[in-house]
Formats: structure tokens, C-alpha cells, sequence
């Protein structure tokens, strides 16, 4: 087999299901946005460094798990509905088998196939299960691959929301010079770094996705700040 060939292959092979990357960067932008705007609040309200600390740690710590439990919800909700959704099917091509003939069929004609093609490929189509399932999946009820595995996007969210968290955190517990206006600098600049990299997968230029997650990040920020400041000590 050619180099190409290997290529198509894996490429055209069996669906890998949604992944995580939607998580990851859920993940990464919460974990920054709500940690800085803790960071800011406090500091606006006048509470001395080990506050902060103490808030953001319990914030990244609480709210991150919370994420994550969220989403591995949501993809256990998705992932036991695509089975429900695949065994109601497989049970449709046992109870009338004539019937869902007719209907790949159908899909398969809206595809663009007539004549004998369509036929050949409604014989061929049909005579293998798994492969008449999946086509009645994505054809009859728009269900294409396996959903994510919850624990993999629990995971992942979790993780993400720790490392973008524990930045804003990172000039008070080092003890560093201004704190404040470093965590501010550092945690901007992850905004605009996490929306560049996610521009890789959009249709944004990578600084213009950067620039809109900053922007994000910056309002959540200067909120927080802002009602600190009403409560200062």
C-alpha cells in the first residue's frame, strides 16, 4: 500500500467521535476568566495577598471540578443517547428488515445515486449490519461516530481549567513585586494565547481570535475588580 493510500485510509476509517478539544478550550478560558476575576475582586476589595491566594486556590480547585462534572454529565447524556438511538434502530432492521431496505434506500437516492448503482449499493450497503446501521444513523436521525467518553472530557476539563487557573495565582504565591499588575499582564497574555491557538481550528485570524478572547477575559476582570471595590476594606 502507497504512502497515500495509508493516508486515505486512516483518514476515512472508523469515526473517532467528538474528542475533547471543545472541552480544553472551555476549560482553559473558564479556568482564566473566573480565577482573575477572583483575583481582581479581592484585590479590589483590599484583602491582603494570602486572601487572594486562598480564594483563587479554592476557586480553581471547587469550579474546576464542578466543570468537569458538568461536562461529563453532558457527554454521558450524549453518549447513552446515541446508544438508545442505535439499539431503537437495530431493532427497527430486526422487526421489519423489508422496510428499512426501502428506507437506506431512500438515503442512499438522496445521496445522488439512481439506477442500478443505487441498487448495487442498497444490496451492498445492507447486506453488512454495522454498516446499514450507521447509514440509517447519520441518514435518519443525523447521529454520525461514538460520543466522547464522559471520563476523557471530565479529564480534560478538569486539567485545563487547573493549569489556566493556577497562572493568575502564580505572582502571589511567589511573593513577587506588584502581583496584581503581573498576574494581570501574565493572565492577558494566556487570554490572547488561548484564542490564538484556537483560531488553528476556526475560520478567525489567529490574532483577531486572540484579541476576542482577551477582550472576554479583560470585561470579566475589570467586572470583578470594579465590585471589589465597592466592598473595600
Amino acid at each position: 500500500m502507497t504512502a497515500r493510500n495509508q493516508r486515505t485510509s486512516r483518514r476515512l476509517g472508523p469515526a473517532p467521535g467528538r474528542g475533547v478539544l471543545r472541552d480544553v478550550v472551555l476549560g482553559t478560558i473558564d479556568g482564566s476568566v473566573t480565577t482573575i476575576a477572583i483575583v481582581a475582586g479581592v484585590h479590589g476589595a483590599g484583602l491582603p495577598p494570602a486572601a487572594v491566594v486562598a480564594l483563587g486556590f479554592a476557586n480553581v480547585a471547587a469550579d474546576g471540578f464542578s466543570m468537569a462534572a458538568g461536562n461529563y454529565s453532558g457527554a454521558k447524556a450524549e453518549r447513552d443517547n446515541h446508544l438508545r438511538i442505535r439499539r431503537m434502530q437495530e431493532a427497527e432492521i430486526d422487526r421489519d428488515p423489508d422496510g428499512q431496505r426501502h428506507a437506506a434506500r431512500a438515503i442512499l437516492s438522496r445521496k445522488g445515486l439512481g439506477g442500478d448503482v443505487l441498487d448495487a449499493a442498497t444490496d451492498q450497503v445492507t447486506a453488512e449490519r454495522e454498516t446499514w446501521v450507521a447509514l440509517m444513523l447519520e441518514g435518519a436521525y443525523g447521529v454520525s461516530g461514538p460520543e466522547a467518553r464522559p471520563l476523557h472530557v471530565a479529564l480534560a476539563t478538569f486539567l485545563a481549567f487547573l493549569v489556566a487557573g493556577i497562572v493568575p495565582l502564580l505572582p502571589f504565591i511567589l511573593s513577587l513585586s506588584s502581583p496584581f499588575a503581573t498576574a494581570a499582564a501574565v493572565t492577558a497574555l494566556t487570554f490572547f494565547t488561548i484564542g490564538a491557538v484556537k483560531s488553528r481550528w476556526s475560520l478567525d485570524r489567529w490574532w483577531r481570535s486572540g484579541l476576542e478572547t482577551l477582550l472576554i477575559g479583560g470585561t470579566a476582570a475589570l467586572i470583578a475588580y470594579g465590585a471589589g471595590t465597592l466592598f473595600h476594606v
